[in-house]
């Protein structure tokens, strides 16, 4: 899987003391108030599961599957919701928590129905930040990195649902995913 990799953009270590510094920060901006946390799979599973292990207040976790990507290398613009919550979160504080914001689509279409939902606070917590390739206007909370527009893998992030498993993030070879 390295021969695949272009280059490696963030190491295991500035990943672990990035993450580190986010679980403070949430521990501390959300001290009293049990916030859940909502796992977007499969990218984020990686993330959500280093980041809740350093939150050292009590929170809740969920997942659901949700994308507008498929196995593709671009987005196709509709989000499809394919796995729900098993949490009610009407009234509840919730901190969505991505791997990656780049066109936005599928956080705003998430954003948009928690608050249909009647959430009471919804924040959104995301690894990676892409804003070269936005195309909803969305803003992350809580940014672990701001990465240039290239295609990365790796700490849970995939193509075709290969690289997930490199404890890295690297950017992947153009002649593999064109």
């Amino acid at each position: 899987m390295r021969a695949d990799i272009q280059e490696i953009l963030l190491d295991e270590e500035a990943l672990e003391k990035r993450v580190s510094e986010l679980g403070a920060k949430i521990s501390e901006e959300y001290f009293g108030k049990n916030p859940i946390l909502i796992g977007i799979l499969k990218g984020s599973a990686v993330f959500l599961s280093d980041l809740m292990r350093k939150i050292t207040i009590p929170v809740e976790i969920d997942f659901l599957k949700a994308s507008s990507y498929g196995s593709a290398a671009q987005s196709c613009g509709v989000v499809q919701l394919e796995n729900d919550l098993s949490i009610e979160v009407k009234n509840r504080t919730i901190i969505l928590v991505e791997d990656i914001v780049d066109t936005g689509n599928t956080v705003k279409y998430l954003l948009e129905r928690f608050s249909g939902l009647g959430a009471a606070d919804v924040k959104i917590c995301s690894l990676l930040n892409k804003k070269g390739r936005r195309e909803q206007i969305v803003a992350p909370d809580y940014i672990g990195f701001e990465i240039p527009n290239a295609f990365v893998v790796g700490y849970g992030l995939d193509y075709a649902q290969k690289y997930r498993n490199l404890p890295y993030i690297g950017i992947l070879k153009k002649e593999i995913y064109q």
